[in-house]
């Protein structure tokens, strides 16, 4: 690929970006609520024990209820994902890492519509996925939507 000034443009226009995400209040607030769960050594013991109870359910959803400890898995990963839900740190996490991935999305449709108004965003929120849709539910519904794609 030659480079011509428009890529040296888009690259440091990039660059900038990259930097305004790095220094939003969003990204702050994850990386104060992930060192928060992470340095806390029982919270990691326990996420730890909870990946572990995830790739047994892995193995157990392949045989699904045929499996012989179907049950127990099932029950275990249930409990031990509550527990993890009630602890704050790890709450405050779910959430700041949500309000992250939506300016990361927004910041997606924004980049892509500027491009094209056809261009195809994927993003993690439903509200994101309609916003720039004129029918609401996207043009992939098979010919039912309304809209004049």
């Amino acid at each position: 690929m030659i480079m011509t000034n428009e890529w040296v443009d888009i690259m440091d226009q990039s660059d900038i970006l990259c930097t305004m995400i790095l220094s939003s209040e969003q990204f702050y607030q994850y990386l104060d609520a992930h060192r928060a769960v992470y340095t806390d050594t029982s919270l990691v013991s326990e996420v730890n024990s909870f990946t572990r109870l995830k790739e047994q359910y892995e193995e157990v959803q392949r045989f699904g209820k045929y499996h012989p400890d179907y049950s127990k898995v099932m029950k275990d990963i249930r409990v031990t994902k509550r527990k993890l839900d009630m602890v704050d740190a790890v709450a405050n996490l779910k959430v700041a890492e949500n309000e992250l991935q939506d300016l990361l999305d927004e910041v997606s449709l924004l980049i892509g519509k500027s491009v094209s108004e056809g261009v195809k965003v994927p993003v993690s929120n439903p509200f994101f996925a309609s916003a720039g849709s004129s029918c609401g539910s996207g043009c992939g519904t098979g010919g039912s939507c309304s809209c004049s794609a």
